[in-house]
Protein backbone atom coordinates (compact mmCIF):
# COMPACT_ATOMS: atom_id res chain seq x y z
CA UNK A 1 0.00 0.00 0.00
CA UNK A 2 1.37 3.41 -0.92
CA UNK A 3 2.17 6.01 1.74
CA UNK A 4 -0.35 8.59 0.51
CA UNK A 5 -3.16 6.16 -0.22
CA UNK A 6 -6.27 6.05 1.92
CA UNK A 7 -6.42 3.18 4.37
CA UNK A 8 -9.24 1.91 6.52
CA UNK A 9 -8.77 1.22 10.22
CA UNK A 10 -9.20 -2.49 9.49
CA UNK A 11 -6.40 -2.42 6.90
CA UNK A 12 -4.16 -0.53 9.31
CA UNK A 13 -4.90 -3.07 12.06
CA UNK A 14 -4.13 -5.96 9.69
CA UNK A 15 -0.72 -4.47 8.85
CA UNK A 16 0.01 -3.95 12.53
CA UNK A 17 -1.15 -7.44 13.50
CA UNK A 18 1.11 -8.97 10.82
CA UNK A 19 4.05 -7.07 12.32
CA UNK A 20 4.54 -4.92 9.25
CA UNK A 21 5.99 -1.41 9.41
CA UNK A 22 3.08 1.01 9.90
CA UNK A 23 5.23 4.11 10.35
CA UNK A 24 4.69 5.37 6.77
CA UNK A 25 0.97 5.55 7.55
CA UNK A 26 1.31 7.46 10.82
CA UNK A 27 1.52 11.25 11.04
CA UNK A 28 3.86 11.62 14.01
CA UNK A 29 3.24 15.38 14.20
CA UNK A 30 -0.26 14.71 15.55
CA UNK A 31 0.62 12.02 18.09
CA UNK A 32 -0.18 12.98 21.66
CA UNK A 33 0.79 11.15 24.82
CA UNK A 34 -1.91 11.84 27.41
CA UNK A 35 -0.50 13.18 30.64
CA UNK A 36 2.91 13.83 29.11
CA UNK A 37 2.26 17.15 27.40
CA UNK A 38 4.83 19.73 28.46
CA UNK A 39 3.74 22.69 30.58
CA UNK A 40 5.95 25.60 31.47
CA UNK A 41 6.77 26.19 35.13
CA UNK A 42 8.90 29.06 36.36
CA UNK A 43 10.98 28.46 39.46
CA UNK A 44 13.32 30.95 41.10
CA UNK A 45 16.55 29.54 42.56
CA UNK A 46 19.28 31.23 44.56
CA UNK A 47 22.44 31.93 42.56
CA UNK A 48 24.44 29.23 44.37
CA UNK A 49 21.95 26.55 43.25
CA UNK A 50 22.13 27.74 39.65
CA UNK A 51 25.93 27.64 39.74
CA UNK A 52 25.82 24.12 41.16
CA UNK A 53 23.27 23.00 38.58
CA UNK A 54 25.39 24.46 35.79
CA UNK A 55 28.53 22.69 37.06
CA UNK A 56 26.72 19.37 37.33
CA UNK A 57 25.01 19.67 33.96
CA UNK A 58 28.32 20.55 32.30
CA UNK A 59 30.02 17.53 33.89
CA UNK A 60 27.42 15.09 32.56
CA UNK A 61 26.88 16.90 29.26
CA UNK A 62 23.23 17.90 29.47
CA UNK A 63 21.43 21.22 29.72
CA UNK A 64 20.45 22.72 33.06
CA UNK A 65 16.80 22.18 32.20
CA UNK A 66 17.37 18.51 31.37
CA UNK A 67 19.22 17.98 34.63
CA UNK A 68 16.43 19.58 36.66
CA UNK A 69 13.78 17.49 34.89
CA UNK A 70 15.81 14.31 35.39
CA UNK A 71 16.39 14.94 39.09
CA UNK A 72 12.78 15.87 39.78
CA UNK A 73 11.58 12.81 37.88
CA UNK A 74 13.94 10.55 39.83
CA UNK A 75 12.80 12.02 43.14
CA UNK A 76 9.13 11.63 42.28
CA UNK A 77 9.73 7.98 41.38
CA UNK A 78 11.54 7.44 44.70
CA UNK A 79 8.65 9.00 46.60
CA UNK A 80 6.14 6.84 44.72
CA UNK A 81 8.14 3.68 45.50
CA UNK A 82 8.44 4.66 49.17
CA UNK A 83 4.69 5.22 49.43
CA UNK A 84 3.88 1.91 47.77
CA UNK A 85 6.23 0.05 50.16
CA UNK A 86 4.59 1.72 53.17
CA UNK A 87 1.18 0.36 52.23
Amino acid sequence: MKRNSTMTAEQFDELFDRGEDISPFVDSSTIKRPGLEARRVNVDFPEWIIRSLDQESKMIGVSRQSLIKLWISERLQEERRARSKAR
